[in-house]
């Protein structure tokens, strides 16, 4: 299983077995080795570039937003070479709508994930992709763009991230899937910052730390800023998500 690198309330806890086998479309094999991480690649860009070209061709209007994610879309950064893509459609579990026009243009669907942002994930026909399919307005979607911009944009972040990857990917995991959890520290720390940064911050999945961020920018409040909050006022500990 490979997830998008942004979700933590979900990730906090590594996934079992028994779960990823239970999302797995096909057989769920183990990894039982160390992650291979190699240098920005160059070419990482025009590999998304051509396949996002294939799904446009496949889906027309019902791909409503396509986007390079992940380490391969962050010039100068390591990653594992396979690259991240984030299709955006009108309903991810309406599988009919767009399942059957992805395969029949070589994609292979390998997770179904109905209790994760509707979240499905496909294997590419020739070139080592993971295309994460959400639906539009998801929040999985700004988790995942709010990481790549600052990351692309936050030289320290890059350097933060890039030391916890590769301790990380020195150890031996079963699955890839683990190695993704183990990240989900670092990862909605980064993501923490970026909403911070621009005043797009989710009061309900905030921690205690992130408190001290807000108070200390110009925050305003969001539409996507629920229950609302006024910056410098109180706030009910029940909106904060305790520090595991």
């Amino acid at each position: 299983m490979a997830v998008p690198e942004s979700d933590s309330e979900e990730l906090s806890s590594p996934m079992t077995e028994e779960q990823l086998r239970k999302v797995t479309v096909g057989e769920l094999k183990p990894f039982d080795s160390h992650i291979t991480l190699s240098e920005y690649d160059p070419t990482w860009p025009k590999q998304f570039a051509r396949e996002a070209e294939r799904i446009r061709a496949a889906l027309g209007p019902r791909a409503l937003r396509i986007e390079h994610v992940g380490s391969t879309s962050v010039p100068g950064l390591i990653a594992k070479p396979i690259i991240d893509i984030l299709l955006v459609v009108a309903n991810s579990s309406d599988e009919p709508s767009y399942i059957p026009a992805l395969e029949k243009a070589g994609y292979v669907l390998r997770i179904r994930e109905p209790d994760w942002h509707q979240h499905r994930l496909f294997k590419g026909p020739d070139t080592n992709i993971n295309l994460h399919v959400f639906t539009v307005g998801s929040e999985e979607i700004e988790r995942v763009l709010a990481l790549r911009d600052r990351l692309r944009n936050n030289p320290s972040e890059r350097d933060l991230y890039v030391e916890a990857k590769r301790e990380l990917a020195s150890r031996k995991w079963k699955y890839v899937q683990n190695y993704a959890d183990a990240k989900s520290r670092v990862v909605e720390g980064i993501v923490s910052r970026a909403r911070a940064s621009t005043g797009n911050i989710l009061l309900r999945e905030m921690t205690e730390s992130d408190l001290p961020i807000l108070l200390s920018t110009n925050w305003t409040p969001t539409q996507r800023a629920w229950p609302p909050f006024q910056p410098g006022t109180e706030m009910p500990s029940w909106r904060i998500r305790p520090k595991s």
